[in-house]
């Protein structure tokens, strides 16, 4: 059994280095590798900021990372985005990896149901190319997993989703589920089409999810654009995206990265500057972003660089199990699908992407799993090959080669209601010290799109305190600080 974990080897860094290579100029320390923290480092080494990236782990790429088990690459879990991602899609770019995690033409979406009868198992969630929101009208009228009565009220209640002001405060105090129950919306169509969603999206079930959070997340992918909702995921090991091909644009861009090296404390120097410790060093910047989990952050802020720097520590988290199945022969025909009736709820094809060479290799990503987040393997294995042998006929006489798990304890921060008012922007009150992060203020639940918004906010507000203009080439994405 693997649960995603790595030893820690000593620091990288060699005693003697020059301090601050790379010439004259300011300099900026980005502490933390994820996804937030590479962004961020990006983007102020394309302003010209010389940049330090500090990482404790012995890779890039955060919670989205790859790991090697036997011959397979294994990702620790299912990560997908969406068209509407417009940060990480431009994350993508900068670092050349767009054409190896591609999106769907046009959104698609099968949909099994369990508890039919095998043949008329299958629904389907897709669009057409018609203005919102004719564009999901067809499937929504054809979805069989809802009735005649449901899919009328599922639309009413879509049309009410799409008026709600998201800059009202007010809906960040209400939880999704009680919002949709008020419109009509049976325990069926929340099961079959709202959590069907909203659980991968916001790592929560409906009732125990910020409406704000819940209608951005129904606004901008499903409500916004006839396109917004289409589906990209990697084709490749996310180590390839995430630590191998963001290491190469750092390094082009000229930052320097120290993985292994982990902050013990920062702290400013008295000159304007900032000092971060390291093992067996001081390192000194002009500007630091602090782009790590909320309760890391809490630890290693100074007095003072918040108002109430305990609300981070209110910042509740939420976990994802990722359940890992091989066969000795294929057993499903699509690429993904999502499922009803039944524990599992997304299933995806990794066949290729793992480098697996003979059978199939079907990753189970199952969202806001806390009653089974701590199961022992062996009670997973029972609960989770029967059902994808009721899913997918195919199984019922597959050998199972390997069956593996791996947990994502704190994979988010829960998104409940209140959240919002706990969630710092980019801005500290300390000059010169920046927040990055998915759980900091971007408007978005935690996702990989969050991340990389975060480290965009965070490099343009110290970029304004620096006096360097933004690149040019950085899409335009409203600082959340």
């Amino acid at each position: 059994m693997t649960d995603g974990t790595r030893p820690q080897g000593p620091p990288a860094h060699l005693p003697g280095r020059p301090e601050n290579p790379g010439g004259p100029g300011k300099h900026a320390l980005v502490v933390g590798g994820g996804l937030a923290g590479v962004t961020a480092a990006l983007a102020l080494a394309d302003a010209g900021v010389r940049v330090t990236l500090v990482e404790g782990r012995p890779r890039l790429g955060g919670l989205a990372f790859s790991f090697q088990r036997g011959e397979l690459t294994v990702d620790n879990g299912q990560h997908v985005y969406l068209r509407c991602c417009t940060a990480y899609r431009w994350f993508l770019d900068r670092i050349g990896g767009a054409a190896l995690a591609p999106l769907q033409d046009r959104l698609d979406v099968p949909v099994l149901d369990v508890t039919r009868p095998e043949g008329r198992r299958l629904g389907r969630l897709r669009r057409d190319a018609l203005p919102v929101p004719l564009h999901l009208g067809r499937s929504l009228a054809t979805y069989p997993h809802l009735s005649l009565a449901d899919r009328a009220k599922v639309g009413r209640a879509a049309l009410a989703l799409k008026g709600l002001d998201l800059a009202d405060p007010a809906l960040d105090d209400q939880d999704f589920g009680s919002w949709l129950a008020a419109h009509g919306q049976s325990d069926r169509a929340v099961e079959a089409l709202w959590d069907l969603v909203g659980v991968a999206t916001l790592n929560a079930v409906a009732s125990d999810a910020s409406l704000g959070l819940a209608a951005m997340v129904f606004k901008t992918g499903l409500l916004s654009d006839p396109g917004a909702a289409d589906i990209g995921w990697a084709r490749v090991p996310l180590g390839d995206l995430h630590d191998r091909l963001a290491r190469k644009a750092l390094d082009s861009a000229g930052v320097r990265t120290e993985i292994r090296t982990r902050v013990t404390s920062i702290s400013p120097d008295g000159n304007g500057r900032w000092g971060v410790q390291v093992p067996g060093e001081t390192l000194h910047a002009d500007a630091v972003v602090l782009a790590v989990a909320q309760r890391e952050a809490y630890d290693l802020l100074p007095a003072g660089a918040l108002d109430a720097p305990e609300q981070l520590l209110e910042i509740g988290t939420a976990p994802i199990l990722n359940v890992h199945v091989v066969y000795d022969r294929k057993v499903l025909r699509r690429p993904f699908f999502a499922a009803l009736g039944t524990p599992v709820q997304w299933v995806f094809d990794r066949t290729e992407a793992s480098g697996l060479r003979e059978g199939q290799y079907l990753a189970l990503s199952q969202s806001a799993a806390q009653d089974e987040i701590d199961e022992p393997v062996a009670t997973l294995r029972e609960r989770y090959l029967p059902e994808l042998e009721r899913l997918l006929p195919a199984a019922r006489g597959a050998q199972v080669k390997d069956f593996f798990v791996t947990r994502e304890r704190t994979a988010t921060f829960a998104p409940t209601p209140g959240v919002g008012r706990l969630r710092p922007g980019a801005r500290s009150k300390a000059p010169g010290l920046y927040l990055a992060g998915a759980w900091t203020a971007t408007g978005w639940p935690a996702t990989m799109e969050s991340a990389v918004r975060s480290g965009v906010s965070a490099a343009g507000a110290a970029l304004s305190a620096l006096g360097r203009p933004r690149p040019s080439h950085l899409f335009d994405v409203e600082e959340a600080a």
